[in-house]
């Protein structure tokens, strides 16, 4: 397992983000997904974001990231949401008539944690601590 690093800690932080066009729109093609994902490439090292993995279906986008502990995620979804809404509007002008006024994305998002380890197994181990130094007493 690769970890991530700055001068005073160590990390590996992935998310899970799924976004939706507005209304569930069916608007998203190969071409179309492809240069939304360009543009979330292009904006990401700015908030210390590495793209993993992306797919699409015809309303919604999954993209799996890496991030830093500083990163402000929710900072960095909304000018993803309102760069690509601009630029996708304007290079694929036929979405324009799938949709209502000015909006591309739903507002809302999903953002999950991912991890290696389960809650449960997390729980237990965090549970254990200091079991060995108990037990020498």
């Amino acid at each position: 397992m690769d970890l991530d690093n700055n001068a005073h800690s160590v990390f590996l932080l992935h998310y899970h983000l799924v976004l939706v066009v507005k209304y569930r729109r069916q608007v998203f093609d190969d071409t179309m997904s492809g240069r939304a994902k360009e543009i979330f490439e292009y904006i990401a090292p700015n908030y210390n974001i590495t793209l993993e993995e992306w797919n699409h279906d015809k309303d919604h986008v999954h993209i799996l990231f890496r991030t830093h502990p500083n990163t402000e995620i929710s900072k960095f979804i909304n000018a993803y949401k309102s760069a690509s809404s601009r630029l996708l509007k304007k290079e694929f002008p036929q979405i324009r008539q799938k949709l209502w006024k000015e909006r591309f994305w739903s507002q809302s998002f999903c953002l999950l944690t991912t991890g290696g380890a389960p809650i449960e197994v997390l729980k237990k181990y965090i549970e254990s601590q200091g079991e060995k130094e108990r037990k020498r007493k």
